[in-house]
């Protein structure tokens, strides 16, 4: 390409537009696996005969399974510590500071918060179906879609004086409050699980993550709103990466552009300079006297003047000086030359 070189910002457009279509075309990959692993995946009704199909499968195991039941813990439940009466299997207990941080550069006060606290708890629950079939579900805080409901949320505002207020207005920091809430998946509630579902010695049901690495659901939604939920996570992925995708070819077509041109350019100043060398050519030729010094090139002071500036119309040096110019301004009158064209002499 000679003289012609990508610009630094189309190369870091060119990488970034590039990784991140790959980067977003990879989790799109993974989801649509997961898609159609969720459509391929049987769904077992849960009642006294899903022991019996695991007992005649080959291993007592199935790979991928879709179950739903309701939930019923092994043991003692968990109970709320602001709701009385309520009991669940799984609870998070989250304290949250919020506060406003003072931004420099947009010149106003943003929200911030900052988890202080958090404790989940889980004790061993089943998923129970007809005929008081149960079974009984492995590593629950692994699963995905494991949405608690929020049975507790209150806010506690932050309280402060007048040497409060100058230190906030110091530091850059005015505290709001804390957020308390607490979440809990209930007794009773049903679940979809998706995973690998295996029959134990003792012969009871159990749930677990697949061992071949594939997506472990448990989710409060049934079976088609969550094909619909990871089927629409899917295409939001594949749209990211088509667009990072177009900026990529948008950036590269922008540069073959550049260099199309460049190259247009350079065709017209071989042209050119064929042309200036073909009259110089023919005034050697010619037995006339050297030009007088008040037509030599303002520039060199040795080669006749041979070409004309536009848009200013000055004829005042020769084209190998023009060519020499470190910027394309009129020696005169500093004007930006546009074009130029041969000075042709009688």
């Amino acid at each position: 390409m000679e003289d012609f070189s990508v610009s630094t910002v189309e190369m870091v457009c060119l990488g970034t537009s590039m990784a991140l279509s790959g980067l977003f075309f990879y989790i799109y990959r993974k989801k649509r696996k997961t898609v159609d692993k969720l459509n391929e995946a049987p769904r077992l009704p849960l009642d006294g005969e899903l022991a019996g199909i695991l007992n005649s499968t080959p291993g007592k195991c199935l790979q991928y399974v879709v179950i739903e039941g309701a939930v019923q813990p092994v043991g003692e439940p968990l109970r709320s510590q602001f709701q009385e009466g309520t009991v669940g299997v799984v609870q998070k207990l989250v304290l949250k500071e919020h506060k406003l941080v003072w931004n420099s550069l947009a010149r106003a006060w943003t929200d911030s918060e900052r988890i202080m606290h958090e404790r989940i708890n889980s004790v061993p629950f089943n998923l129970v179906g007809a005929d008081r079939a149960a079974v009984r579900v492995l590593c629950p805080l692994e699963a995905s879609g494991l949405d608690a409901e929020i049975i507790h949320e209150k806010f506690h505002q932050a309280s402060y004086g007048f040497t409060d207020i100058i230190s906030q207005y110091l530091s850059g920091e005015k505290p709001k409050g804390q957020l308390e809430t607490e979440e809990m998946v209930k007794v009773g509630a049903t679940l979809t699980g998706v995973g690998e579902l295996i029959l134990d010695a003792d012969r009871t049901l159990k749930l677990r993550p697949p061992t071949d690495g594939s997506a472990f659901f448990l989710t409060p939604t049934d079976y088609e709103a969550m094909c619909l939920e990871q089927e629409g996570q899917a295409t939001i992925w594949r749209v990211l990466a088509s667009l990072c995708a177009l900026a990529g070819a948008a950036v590269l077509l922008w540069a073959a552009q550049r260099y199309y041109r460049h190259l247009q350019a350079r065709r017209e100043q071989d042209r050119l300079r064929r042309e200036f060398k073909g009259l110089a050519a023919g005034g050697d030729d010619d037995d006339e006297e050297a030009e007088p010094a008040a037509n030599a090139c303002i520039i060199c002071m040795s080669e006749p003047r041979s070409c004309v500036l536009l848009d200013c119309g000055h004829v005042c040096c020769c084209f190998s000086c023009f060519q020499a110019l470190p910027h394309p301004s009129c020696p005169v009158c500093r004007q930006p030359i546009r074009r130029v064209v041969p000075l042709y002499q009688a």
